[in-house]
């Protein structure tokens, strides 16, 4: 494959972008989320997911701003760039592929587990490396068509979070949220915050498709408000209507021991039969929720890695654009091999924490580069400015400080890793710079 001198294509539009928005996060109501009531009961996890909704709102507004101001593929990473140099940029850069690289295998696995639930025949792992073949090659094929297709699962699978909901609210009891619901205290809740913060990661993946977009300063922002509006609302619904029916460790556990990937129909099995069209509904739907966030994270994941690789941090093979399709093939055929490796090698638990190290550390990175472009680049262009500056991105700031602390106080093995990636693959980038420099001299 070789080079094209032409750009990514603009085609998409706000409605497109919500689609996008919403379709990159909604698997998070669907599967993994629940993982974290192990640790955190209702309780704790109620109170993670109060502090990520707060952050998640106060980012989204700010990394607009960012967004219509430098409108690139690389999302925080350009913002990292302009605003701390390259060396954050580098790292940046770095931990949002991480994130959107490793998001994506805890979803097939899921995919992989809802389609096991109605046809068990079917291989869980077997059926996650297919669809993960598939929807590379359908972003391969082109933007337009990948955030068409997103548009149209994404509003199914939010019309099933509302009949799931619609179904199981007439049956919620108010002492299902009460019972047990803080069985480890504060601690609990601190090693909850990775499946609090699940339920919404990927939201920033919109600005990676800014290029993308026909007016960028414009649609996004709109993309972004009307997103995050969706998802908290879908947020609070599915959370209650899950854990009300019989309590959170019906949804948490298939056996005694072991932890389940399908807590809606878990949850709706105490309600109807599995035999019952709406469970069957719910499955299939389910299904389509957990594509549109694997098709929309593949989708962000190819843009943000095509940008490293485009500016020189990566091989440069991974920054060349299909002079057939327009799309950056070679970036999401690579991503689609790592992310395969992934989901051979590790739990949907350890993945969602590899997945949200990276995406807290893009967050801070974020939040520092949108207070240092106010102070450095008074005079940049800012179609779209956060309101309440500078206090909404400080919070953002403070709350994912503290939950990166909290991940690495109660994951201390996977963050080793995480860390020890960014400083070998830094170390290394370092050093291929000082003996391009010594060469050029």
């Amino acid at each position: 494959m070789i080079e094209s001198n032409q750009g990514l294509s603009k085609t998409l539009t706000p409605l497109l972008l919500w689609g996008l928005g919403v379709g990159y996060v909604i698997s998070g109501m669907y599967v993994g989320w629940n993982l974290g009531l192990e640790q955190g009961g209702t309780l704790g996890l109620g109170i993670a997911t109060f502090f990520s909704i707060i952050m998640y709102t106060a980012f989204s507004f700010s990394y607009s701003e960012l967004a219509c101001a430098i409108p690139k593929a690389g999302g925080a990473f350009d913002y990292a760039y302009r605003a701390l140099g390259k060396d954050v940029a580098f790292v940046t850069g770095l931990a949002q592929i991480i994130e959107f690289v490793f998001a994506p295998p805890a979803i097939a696995i899921g995919i992989g587990t809802y389609l096991n639930l109605e046809f068990p025949q079917i291989n869980i792992t077997t059926a996650a490396i297919v669809v993960y073949i598939l929807f590379t090659a359908l972003n391969i094929y082109g933007v337009k068509a990948a955030a068409a297709f997103e548009l149209f699962i994404t509003v199914l699978a939010v019309g099933e979070l509302l009949l799931f909901a619609g179904v199981t609210l007439p049956h919620f009891q108010a002492v299902n949220l009460t019972r047990n619901s803080f069985p480890h205290g504060w601690s609990g809740a601190f090693a909850s915050m990775p499946f609090a913060i699940w339920f919404f990661l990927g939201i920033e993946g919109v600005a990676n498709v800014a290029e993308e977009t026909i007016n960028p300063q414009r649609d996004i922002l709109k993309g972004f408000g009307w997103a995050i509006l969706t998802l908290v609302v879908l947020c609070v619904l599915t959370f209650i209507a899950s854990v009300g029916v019989s309590g959170w460790e019906a949804i948490v556990y298939k056996a005694p021991g072991v932890t389940s990937d399908s807590p809606l129909p878990m949850a709706m099995g105490h309600v109807v039969s599995p035999d019952n069209v709406l469970y069957k509904m719910l499955v299939g739907v389910g299904i389509f929720g957990l594509i549109a966030s694997f098709h929309g994270l593949i989708l962000a994941s190819g843009r943000a890695t095509y940008e490293f690789g485009k500016i020189g941090f990566a091989p440069r093979f991974l920054g060349e654009i299909s002079p057939r399709f327009l799309t950056p093939a070679n970036a999401l055929i690579f991503n689609t091999l790592i992310g395969i490796g992934a989901l051979l090698a590790g739990k949907t638990d350890q993945i969602i924490t590899f997945s949200v190290l990276g995406a807290l550390m893009l967050y801070i990175v974020s939040m520092v580069s949108i207070l240092r472009l106010r102070k450095i680049e008074p005079d940049l262009v800012r179609p779209f400015k956060v309101p309440f500056f500078p206090v909404t991105p400080v919070i953002a700031l403070i709350i994912a400080v503290v939950s990166l602390i909290a991940m690495v106080r109660y994951n201390l093995r996977l963050s080793g890793l995480f860390f020890a990636i960014i400083l070998v693959a830094y170390t290394i980038f370092k050093a291929l710079k000082s003996i391009s420099k010594d060469h050029d001299q």
